[in-house]
């Protein structure tokens, strides 16, 4: 049998709770650089974010599309475009009016453009009203789906249009009705906002509101399949 070892003589392993490891870090003229870089992103993000949002890139289109619910403002902007080009017919979306629904003669924001649109000089039958079905949420894909619709039920077939909205809200519009209009080309207009200044849209508090609401609803977007 063995002899037992003493107690005092055994050897335990030793418990290291630290060790030395060698990392590296910046210098104070690198983290100079880091934040010299980081300001210089986003002063080029806060003055380029609105015209990337805004943007306009019209194509030769057979119609005018124009969301409803814009300014009146916008809605003379949009009686220009329909006035200065060669578009066979000029079609209003728009949801139900969301105040005033049993007071007021028109129901819902398509009909209320149409008229406007009628009153600048728009031809009546070149004016198309596409109502737009109530909604909670995902407004503008359920305007482009009416459009859609209406298209599929009309004799006269369309290659291409243009869709004609309100200045930030264009990028994400554009990304909609491209994905639910396929195979008709879409281009997009962006009317020019009258209550901001689109180059310096940080200084009021409706520029404000509008493109980082917006910023939001296109990253949004940007993650939803919305074929139909």
């Amino acid at each position: 049998m063995p002899a037992k070892v003493p107690y005092k003589n055994q050897k335990f392993p030793k418990i290291r709770l630290l060790k030395r490891r060698q990392t590296w870090t910046l210098t104070l003229q690198g983290w100079v650089s880091v934040f010299a870089t980081g300001a210089l992103f986003l002063i080029f993000t806060i003055t380029h974010i609105h015209s990337f949002l805004a943007v306009t890139s019209p194509i030769k289109a057979d119609a005018l599309v124009v969301e409803g619910w814009i300014t009146d403002e916008a809605l003379l902007q949009a009686f220009s475009e329909f006035s200065n080009n060669s578009y066979r017919q000029i079609f209003t979306t728009g949801i139900p009016v969301e105040r005033g629904f049993y007071l007021a003669e028109y129901k819902n924001y398509a009909e209320i453009a149409a008229a406007t649109l009628k009153k600048l000089g728009v031809p009546k039958e070149k004016l198309v009203v596409v109502p737009t079905p109530h909604v909670i949420k995902d407004r503008t894909h359920a305007s482009a789906v009416a459009f859609r619709q209406k298209l599929l039920n009309s004799n006269d077939q369309l290659e291409s249009v243009n869709l004609f909205t309100n200045d930030a809200h264009a990028r994400r519009s554009w990304l909609i009705y491209k994905q639910v209009l396929a195979p008709i080309k879409v281009g997009v207009i962006a009317a020019n906002p009258s209550d901001y200044d689109p180059k310096k849209w940080w200084v009021s508090s409706e520029g404000v509101r509008t493109v980082i609401s917006e910023i939001i609803a296109f990253i949004y977007a940007l993650f939803v399949n919305w074929k139909v």
